[in-house]
């Protein structure tokens, strides 16, 4: 029996289909078959053998991606790494964790905290993503503003390359000059590059106690001033903004009542420290500077945890109450300065040519991050409205180009904005990145089509 024979593999048409494609729903997934490694050097064994047979690999950890990075849709074998998730290290003295790239971020999450450390960087699907994948795309989440991205806190990397080889990536050093990184040339890169088996990441002490305070703004001119003054008055750990629509398709689905009585059409959750509550009436006196100025028109502070868990989710609800509708997503970034005037270019834009479709806004505003969520009309089928959402798409590019931002804050390229770096990237940058590709994926098996 061959190394390969003894790696689990499914090919039912159930398991095609659900580990053959991601959140988006634009491709249909057609792998051959779905591989279950347990070890690196099972995954060395199945790059070793896509190379001999001209198989191409899907690497696929939690697949709560939003570009179609972890779609199969060309008779690709999809490597899913959720058979490896085992705890491998935690090390209080150096503050870090080390784990099998399987593993769920939220199951990490709890892993530190039971340790008495924090690892910080969180979103709504952390109990449904996966390490491996988080690293793949260099994942943000909703406290960006405090903790910074996936990026900022690894500390090693076991990866198999194209080739099979394996390396060995920093190995959890805190400081390690010795020339070029290759670590954080796998960070963000898809699955294009190599696929990560193992990470090492670094923890840090939990925050103190959180509070959140949930506004409702007079109009897209005010978020900015007073993000500033919020920021320059409390100790923030994230500022997510989200429209009124995003409210009503929340409230509609959950048939919860917002806690806010005035019709804003901006809103926004505001995280910050508040231990043992020592900075409640600092937070009420800011909150009422903010009316007086004319920015605000309503808000509500949260007075326990369970609050604190009972307004965010309004924001972190959003996702899954506009699923159904099936939306063409935008996911983009400017300078956090630049953020009101981006934001109100890109609405008029979108009216003016699709009047009728109605658009979601919601984002990381405290880092530039806005996320436009353009939905299905329920009349249209996916590939009419996914056709229109390709028209539309260039003139957002463009613009984001015109505001020197990013067509890709946060979700990566993919198969959805691969046609697209040009608008971010110069051709020189994406000629580099053809040629390191080569370098490390000289037959094009891994994650082909994706990014580049």
């Amino acid at each position: 029996m061959s190394a390969i024979d003894r790696i689990e593999l499914l090919t039912d048409s159930e398991s095609l289909v659900h580990y053959g494609r991601d959140w988006t729903r634009f491709w249909a997934p057609r792998p051959e078959a779905i591989a279950f490694p347990k070890s690196t050097e099972e995954v060395v064994e199945l790059v070793r053998w896509a190379r001999q047979t001209g198989r191409r690999l899907v690497p696929s950890g939690g697949r709560t991606g939003l570009s179609g990075g972890a779609v199969a849709s060309d008779g690709e074998v999809v490597v899913s790494l959720e058979k490896m998730r085992a705890l491998i290290d935690i090390d209080p003295v150096d503050a870090s964790l080390t784990a099998q790239a399987g593993m769920p971020v939220g199951e990490l999450q709890r892993l530190a905290g039971e340790s008495g450390l924090y690892y910080p960087v969180d979103w709504a699907a952390a109990d449904s993503s996966q390490l491996g994948g988080s690293i793949a795309t260099n994942a943000g989440g909703i406290r960006v503003l405090r903790y910074g991205m996936t990026r900022d806190w690894i500390r090693g990397l076991t990866v198999v390359t194209g080739t099979g080889e394996v390396l060995e990536l920093n190995r959890g050093l805190v400081k390690n000059n010795t020339g070029l990184d290759l670590r954080h040339l796998m960070i963000g890169s898809e699955g294009v590059l190599g696929i990560v088996t193992e990470a090492t990441v670094g923890l840090t002490e939990p925050p103190p106690e959180q509070s959140v305070l949930l506004l409702g703004f007079t109009g897209l001119e005010a978020i900015m001033p007073a993000f500033a003054e919020l920021r320059a008055g409390l100790k923030l750990s994230a500022f997510e903004f989200f429209d009124r629509r995003s409210v009503d398709h929340v409230a509609a689905q959950t048939g919860e009542a917002f806690p806010l009585d005035e019709d804003c059409p901006f809103h926004a959750v505001v995280e910050f420290d508040d231990p043992g509550q020592a900075c409640q009436e600092q937070a009420l006196a800011l909150f009422e500077r903010l009316v007086e100025a004319g920015h605000v028109a309503d808000g509500t502070i949260s007075q326990s945890g369970a609050q604190v868990e009972e307004l965010w989710r309004w924001r972190e609800a959003i996702s899954e109450a506009i699923s159904e509708r099936t939306p063409y997503k935008n996911d983009l970034s400017v300078r956090v300065s630049r953020v009101p005037g981006f934001l109100s270019a890109l609405d008029e834009l979108v009216g003016r040519h699709y009047p009728d479709f109605e658009v979601v806004w919601f984002g990381h505003i405290g880092d530039g991050n806005l996320h436009m969520n353009v939905l299905r009309p329920e009349n249209w089928s996916v590939e009419d409205f996914l056709a229109a959402g390709r028209r539309l798409s260039p003139k957002v590019f463009e613009l984001v180009q015109q505001f020197e931002g990013s067509v890709s804050a946060e979700h990566g390229v993919g198969l959805l904005k691969r046609g697209d770096l040009h608008y971010s990237r110069s051709g020189d940058e994406i000629e580099l990145l053809h040629r390191i590709k080569q370098a490390f994926d000289p037959d094009g098996i891994l994650n082909p089509g994706k990014m580049l």
